[in-house]
């Protein structure tokens, strides 16, 4: 009826810019080579895949909403309590979870400022404000970080490989950001792209989640695993967090043919060695091509992770706008960052040898 009052959303979420994907299609390009959005290139196990399709009948059935069998095969690859796991749609989930939990309208959440743009989404989902602290270099800076914190913070967002930037801080650095911290803050180390290290808890985050009652860690599936179309992560930390994000969490955050998935995928560690391995000499790779060109003005930031943060000129044909459309007229689709405060870089995913071959073929041409 005319005149008559809608209903009206929160007025913090119309502060809400909407998450926005690595962009996946291209005009007049069929199959384009999609380097957007951080994907494995090599794709899943084969015994993930087969284990998809043996379960594929069952899908008229609920899945176990508790993940209990994938909750043990997480905890006895990464020596977790499986009690203080929990399973989510995505890493995403439990991160987005988190501020709903934890922080009344107003508070304030504290992340990196060229930071994964899901955290200040999630704070503000809570009616919380995020605080973007600055860095160092691309490079998480521990005591900004702690100068950004404020009397209502109640939660610090750090990824750890860092996304988009690649770049992380070492154990001893995040001992020292913990240390520091109020106790009654919880500090969420995102460790999305941990697999791409050689050691399994590349910061120590995992070490401090089985003790500190204030440190929760968030994994996924979609990165090193190549499960990113069927929308698995996990988390740990202390019990009371766990509990928490039991009581909230969706009743089935994970298909059937998801958790078949992922329990064949973890259970095959001899795959996730081998995609680090290429991803590594690939990453390298394409690393010292764009310091081959840095005479006109490219510079790669050295990455931890299975992706390239390229910084361009600000201006000029080789500035981020121009690069990005010169790649695409190639098809290949990378990633600009304007909304992360970063209009002057693109982000390159590491792809297989002949991909890397391409978009190195690409920047060649392009900066001749």
């Amino acid at each position: 009826m005319t005149g008559t009052p809608a209903p009206k959303a929160n007025p913090w979420i119309e502060a809400i810019a909407p998450y926005t994907p690595g962009e996946a299609k291209l005009r007049g390009v069929g199959e384009p080579l999609k380097l957007s959005a951080n994907e494995n290139p090599w794709g899943p196990s084969p015994v993930a895949v087969a284990a998809v399709r043996a379960h594929a009948h069952g899908v008229h059935r609920y899945p176990d909403g508790a993940a209990t069998r994938l909750r043990e095969r997480i905890g006895f690859v990464h020596r977790l309590d499986p009690a203080r796991i929990v399973v989510g749609t995505g890493s995403d989930e439990i991160l987005q979870l988190l501020p709903l939990i934890y922080c009344r309208a107003g508070d304030s959440v504290v992340h990196v400022r060229h930071g994964f743009m899901v955290y200040p989404i999630a704070a503000r989902r809570a009616g919380a404000e995020p605080l973007a602290a600055p860095d160092r270099d691309y490079t998480a800076d521990v005591d900004a970080i702690l100068a950004t914190v404020r009397d209502d913070t109640r939660i610090v967002y750090l990824a750890n490989p860092n996304n988009p930037t690649g770049t992380m801080i070492p154990r001893a650095e995040l001992l020292r950001l913990h240390g520091q911290l109020r106790p009654d803050i919880l500090l969420v180390v995102d460790q999305a792209y941990a697999e791409y290290l050689d050691d399994p808890d590349p910061d120590g985050a995992l070490d401090l989640a089985r003790t500190a009652p204030n440190v929760v860690v968030t994994r996924t599936f979609s990165k090193i695993y190549g499960l990113g179309g069927l929308r698995v992560g996990w988390g740990t930390g202390p019990a009371a967090v766990v509990a928490a994000l039991n009581r909230v969490r969706t009743p089935f955050p994970v298909s059937t043919v998801g958790l078949a998935a992922a329990e064949a995928a973890i259970a095959d560690q001899e795959w996730v060695v081998r995609c680090r391995e290429s991803n590594r000499a690939e990453r390298a790779r394409l690393e010292a091509a764009i310091a081959a060109l840095g005479n006109r003005g490219l510079r790669a930031v050295p990455s931890h992770a299975n992706f390239v943060l390229l910084m361009c000129p600000e201006e000029g044909p080789l500035a981020a706008p121009a690069l990005k459309a010169g790649l695409e007229a190639d098809g290949i689709l990378v990633r600009h960052l304007p909304g992360q405060g970063l209009p002057h870089a693109l982000r390159i995913s590491v792809g297989t040898h002949a991909e890397t071959g391409r978009v190195i073929a690409s920047l060649e041409r392009l900066a001749a």
